[in-house]
């Protein structure tokens, strides 16, 4: 785990999971408690769902990069597949984590000022996912001009997949040990 007081272990590059300070609710509400407890409602499933959604496009843009590089899949359809995952996931993830800044995560906050600093590291972690993102477009385009599977673009989009999937997957983690428990301690009164 990282240390509380180093500002820069809790980056999200950095980060290997959050400080004990900012999981108090986790250890009330651990995640292998959650489907069974009352308060696990619409909300937390199709909250959880849509980072289910980003994990599996990324594992599928991932798989068929992969299977591009070995040559077991055509470039006209990685091209095809890649354009159409790749622009519903930076879409989405960006609706997503407006719709977390602009409404959720400053209703969630006022919850419980022990983990209000949790908010703050969430919100540095989606200004760090941005420029994450703009990568991830770059280095899409860059393998959507690719005319063979041995084009280094196609190999450098891979490297900087496994990269975003490492770091959004640490992301939505935390998010969710954080998120879910105060959703459970204190309900969604005022988030719908």
């Amino acid at each position: 785990m990282v240390n509380p007081t180093s500002g820069d272990a809790l980056q999200l590059d950095l980060r290997t999971g959050l400080p004990d300070a900012l999981k108090v609710l986790l250890m009330d509400y651990p995640r292998a408690g959650w489907e069974a407890h009352a308060g696990y409602d619409g909300l937390i499933r199709f909250w959880l769902d849509r980072h289910m959604m980003f994990r599996r496009i990324l594992e599928r843009l991932l798989t068929q990069t992969e299977e591009t590089l070995d040559r077991r899949m055509d470039v006209a359809l990685f091209h095809q597949q890649t354009g159409r995952l790749g622009s519903a996931f930076v879409q989405e993830l960006h609706g997503h984590h407006s719709i977390e800044d602009a409404h959720y995560f400053p209703v969630l906050s006022g919850k419980d000022a022990r983990i209000a600093r949790a908010f703050d590291l969430l919100d540095q972690d989606h200004h760090a996912l941005d420029g994450h993102i703009n990568s991830f477009v770059e280095h899409a385009n860059g393998a959507l001009q690719a005319q063979s599977a041995g084009d280094a673009a196609i190999g450098q989009f891979h490297k900087n997949l496994k990269d975003l999937a490492r770091m959004l997957d640490r992301h939505l983690i935390d998010e969710e040990e954080i998120v879910v428990p105060v959703i459970l301690h204190y309900g969604t009164g005022d988030l719908t």
